[in-house]
């Protein structure tokens, strides 16, 4: 028997044998494997069946489609052009603990390697080039397996991959032959910036921003991508129906971030989009509140604004109610001017229609209701902004604020996913807003649903999450017999 174990110890931890790499030849690999399968630091068809199918590079993401987004970039970038792109960095808590790690959404786009370190170098002449980060053993031992050079090829489907230390060598030439190189500013990598030759190229005007292409590429989303927004939306659509139902015995706002962070990553979600946002009362006047730790009176609303993550693509949703399950006569009148701007903006989420003139259309709304409660004065619109400095969405996709280097008056089009959010902000201190009535300071309103727009309008991919009036007050008034059982709330949020 112990023969036997240690026979089956030793076979589970044998080191992978050499093999071809496209830019080395003969390559050592390093990854110690179980039952045959290499591990590269992150889920394979091999090491996940059941979540990735063969020729996945990430789970509902082919390789035929990475690499058909490395085309369409080189294609939208002028002649002889050099892109790079650096993978974000770890972050640190303190000297030895990491915070969790999240790639960097181009990085992430265009190579599909969800590891820190990585530099990606792509034009026409070269293809995709990865330079990826040198083994350590030191750091496997504390951290664990990591993708190489091997990986770079054979499972990322690099034309080129070096390791890291070598980018010094051979990235300057790249640089020298091309016309103009291409990076993201914002999150740019000194591993590449302090190069003689990017200075040099930097210097001579040859160093562009690449954030408006690759945002261009990501303004529209793929079949592959909707299916996975929906199932990211769906995921915290139902989380967020769990913590409403919660919400009517426990009222602590940390208890309620908690369970909302639980159902989540209990239906698959990797991380949470945004850390959540659970305002009670005057807190849900504060627009991105964030502390998270007072406890919730009887009679004040309940603003919680999340998001989750589902392999690499995020969903946003806001609702505000009361968990007493009533709302008072300020309340209602403040919610129900908010929810017929959220519907009525809903309804313009169509091909040719933009943010911006979407947006407008919420003002007009919105300053007119507004007015009409006595919130706002006649012939003071200028004062909006104090009760609402937000915009009405933005576009969703990879990051909560996805493609944001394109303008506002940008055309919608089938594929794009937006957020449609109108809210109104009164904090309870007059001294912060003097011209609202007492009876609607401390309220704070924002309901917010995800949108795809289609070829003949759209479709709201959080509208199983109650929003009108009946609905809430109905499902906070439920038996916990009912509430577990959930037909009733099927019911109501498709009613």
């Amino acid at each position: 028997m112990a023969a036997r174990l240690l026979r089956r110890t030793l076979r589970a931890t044998e080191v992978a044998p050499r093999f071809l790499s496209a830019s080395h030849g003969l390559v050592q690999r390093a990854a110690y494997t179980s039952g045959g399968i290499v591990d590269i630091g992150q889920p394979t068809p091999q090491s996940h069946p059941e979540l990735l199918a063969d020729g996945e590079i990430t789970p509902g993401i082919t390789n035929e489609e990475y690499i058909s987004r490395r085309k369409k970039l080189l294609e939208v970038l002028p002649e002889k052009s050099l892109a790079i792109i650096a993978s974000a960095e770890q972050q640190m808590m303190t000297d030895v603990v990491p915070y969790p790690f999240r790639q960097n959404g181009d990085y992430l786009y265009i190579t599909g390697c969800t590891q820190p370190g990585g530099i990606a170098v792509l034009s026409e002449e070269t293809g995709l080039c990865m330079f990826m980060p040198d083994k350590n053993k030191e750091d496997v031992v504390w951290q664990g397996q990591t993708a190489g050079v091997d990986a770079a090829v054979e499972f990322f489907k690099a034309d080129k991959a070096f390791p890291l230390s070598q980018m010094q060598k051979i990235l300057p030439e790249m640089i020298e032959r091309s016309k103009g190189v291409y990076h993201n500013v914002k999150t740019s990598s000194s591993s590449y910036k302090n190069l003689d030759a990017f200075r040099r190229a930097s210097l001579n005007n040859k160093v562009k921003d690449l954030t408006y292409y690759t945002d261009e590429l990501r303004w529209i989303k793929s079949k592959s991508e909707i299916k996975l927004m929906r199932e990211s939306a769906s995921i915290v659509s139902q989380s967020l129906l769990q913590t409403m139902l919660l919400s009517r015995t426990h009222r602590e706002e940390s208890q309620l971030a908690a369970k909302i962070e639980y159902e989540c990553k209990m239906r698959g979600a990797q991380r949470m989009a945004f850390h959540p946002v659970v305002g009670g009362g005057a807190n849900a006047s504060v627009i991105h509140y964030s502390r998270n730790d007072r406890k919730i009176k009887t009679g004040d609303l309940l603003l919680m604004d999340v998001g989750c993550e589902y392999h690499g693509y995020l969903s946003d949703l806001t609702r505000t109610w009361p968990p007493c399950g009533r709302f008072s006569p300020a309340q209602e009148e403040l919610y129900s001017l908010i929810l017929e701007t959220n519907k009525e903006c809903i309804k313009l989420c169509k091909p040719g229609a933009s943010i911006n003139e979407i947006h407008n259309h919420s003002v007009k709304l919105l300053i007119k209701g507004f007015q009409e409660l006595g919130v706002l004065e006649k012939g003071k619109s200028i004062q909006y902004n104090y009760l609402n400095p937000t915009a009405i969405g933005h576009s969703l996709g990879m990051d909560i604020h996805d493609s944001v280097t394109l303008p506002k008056d940008k055309p919608l089009e089938p594929g794009v996913v937006m957020t449609i959010e109108p809210g109104v902000y009164i904090p309870a201190s007059p001294v912060l807003n003097e011209r609202a009535p007492g009876r609607f300071r401390g309220i704070g309103i924002r309901i917010e649903d995800e949108v795809l727009v289609t070829e003949d309008g759209h479709e709201v991919l959080t509208a199983s999450v109650p929003k009108e009036i009946p609905h809430l007050t109905t499902l906070m008034s439920m038996g916990g017999e009912a509430a577990a059982d959930g037909h009733e709330l099927r019911a109501a949020s498709s009613g």
